[in-house]
């Protein structure tokens, strides 16, 4: 059944809509999003449907191919590996500095990203994978430095769809409590142990789901 959305309602509702769709593998790496098609699907125009594609552009969860039209993105596993690698360097650059200078404040914030487990659909997935987005994301602006911290929500965001797999929705508030206290502690070498820890459970886990479960769709070899 359509819906009948106007203004910002409509590009945000279809924002979230495809963006969950992506991130739970609804819509797989190089899928086709056909303009006319999703227009029908939401029961608006062209422009919100276009914007909310352009979003998520921004996000590099879809590729704009001129003449061609707007695709799912697709990676190559090297890529993935890169970016994982990428992540590690990044993200034990910002703790290290993060737990120089974090606040009191800042790792009560912490505490508050987590809404707790609430079952395992997809609302809920979407949802754990925000929140442990902006949980690291925010142990990186506390290092004072929001070129790192800028550059980690980025990759942070190119990696979104492949963070759902770990499915650790019900633990991740328990993962993070230890490391929030080596924060409060200002003991740099406890934080960064606790996240390697978590950053190569991460990676398993998301390796083992591209191999065994969505091979088919990833490239072996060059860009996509």
């Amino acid at each position: 059944m359509t819906r009948i959305l106007k203004g910002y309602t409509a590009k945000k509702d279809i924002y979230i809509t495809l963006r969950r769709a992506i991130l739970n593998g609804q819509l797989k790496p190089g899928e086709r999003l056909a303009i006319d098609d999703l227009t029908t699907k939401f029961g608006t125009s062209v422009t919100p449907v276009r914007d909310a594609l352009q979003m998520l552009n921004q996000e590099a969860l879809v590729t704009i191919k001129p003449r061609s039209g707007y695709f799912v993105t697709r990676i190559t596993l090297k890529e993935l590996r890169d970016m994982l690698d990428l992540r590690e360097i990044l993200e034990l650059a910002s703790i290290e500095r993060a737990a120089k200078n974090i606040t009191a404040e800042k790792t009560a914030r912490l505490r508050q990203i987590h809404q707790g487990y609430t079952g395992d659909d997809d609302v809920s997935y979407t949802r754990y994978t925000d929140e442990n987005r902006n949980f690291h994301y925010m142990v990186a602006q506390a290092s004072e430095n929001m070129e790192l911290a800028l550059a980690l929500k980025h990759l942070l965001d190119r990696l979104a769809r492949f963070m759902v797999v770990r499915h650790a929705g019900k633990d991740m508030a328990d993962i993070h409590e230890p490391l929030i206290e080596r924060l409060e502690a200002h003991d740099a070498e406890g934080a960064k142990l606790l996240l390697i820890k978590e950053l190569q459970e991460t990676r398993i886990a998301i390796m083992e789901r591209v191999m065994q479960e969505e091979a088919a769709f990833w490239h072996l070899g060059g860009g996509g």
